[in-house]
């Protein structure tokens, strides 16, 4: 019998080939589930599976803009039966409510908001018809405490955070529960891409000056995130649903 947590299970992982969904790819794989990796630019998602294969786990990559209703509902259809559904797609915006622009605005909320809402559409009444899942989304400190200069990003979390306690709510007698997950700020290649392209020259200077802004005094590792999304998504979990996780280094509670 296998002691791995997520044996015989089917996940479905958006933007699941880089960053914090990669590292949540990479251990749903070492776990036992076969994981459906759906990414818009698959090359990262490609060289994934290949890598979680040649360890001996199950995944395929979808090429997905998870924007458009009728592409998620038809790779959905085609998995089949899904156990747990990862709503981690997403992008970032910069700028007080000023400084975004309605194409700003709207790009945030059809990648973030209607992307999380397409597979939500798409993956509960399979999991009505089956008689439960698990599924988590990717919400952020962002919905829970004052950032300055993400209005549209956190907006769009804010939203994310709103549709997990309604999904939850909504589905709680169908055997569906669904959590939430806020981290705070996460060591990912966007964020080197990020000092790099804003603070040429001064990259290890910002780097420090962000990573100190977490009271723990570092940023957070994908992996650590990866950690919680693997309990919440497991059978020990079964009595958690309705419920925000910060992964945060202190952030919410104690950055006074």
């Amino acid at each position: 019998m296998s002691n791995k947590r997520l044996t015989g299970k089917t996940a479905v992982i958006t933007g699941g080939g880089s960053g914090i969904g990669r590292a949540i790819s990479l251990l749903f794989a070492k776990e036992g589930a076969f994981v459906h990796i759906l990414e818009l630019n698959t090359e990262g998602a490609d060289s994934l599976v290949d890598e979680i294969r040649a360890s001996g786990g199950q995944a395929r990559a979808h090429s997905c803009d998870v924007s458009k209703q009728q592409s998620v509902l038809d790779i959905v259809d085609g998995i089949g039966t899904i156990h747990i559904l990862v709503n981690n797609a997403g992008i970032a915006h910069v700028g007080d409510v000023e400084h975004t622009s309605e194409a700003d605005f709207d790009r945030i909320y059809t990648v973030n908001v209607k992307g999380a809402y397409n597979l939500l559409y798409a993956v509960v009444p399979r999991m009505k018809q089956q008689g439960g899942g698990a599924i988590l989304n990717m919400a952020s400190i962002a919905a829970l405490v004052g950032i300055t200069d993400r209005f549209a990003y956190s907006t769009s979390k804010g939203a994310i955070y709103a549709m997990t306690l309604s999904i939850a709510r909504d589905y709680l007698h169908h055997g569906i529960r669904c959590n939430s997950i806020s981290p705070a700020r996460v060591h990912t290649p966007f964020v080197d891409g990020f000092i790099a392209k804003n603070y040429p020259g001064q990259e290890a200077e910002m780097f420090e000056k962000l990573a100190k802004t977490q009271p723990i005094g570092r940023m957070a590792k994908p992996e650590e995130i990866a950690s919680m999304a693997l309990f919440l998504c497991s059978d020990e979990a079964g009595f958690i649903t309705g419920n925000d996780y910060p992964v945060d280094g202190g952030f919410v509670k104690l950055n006074n």
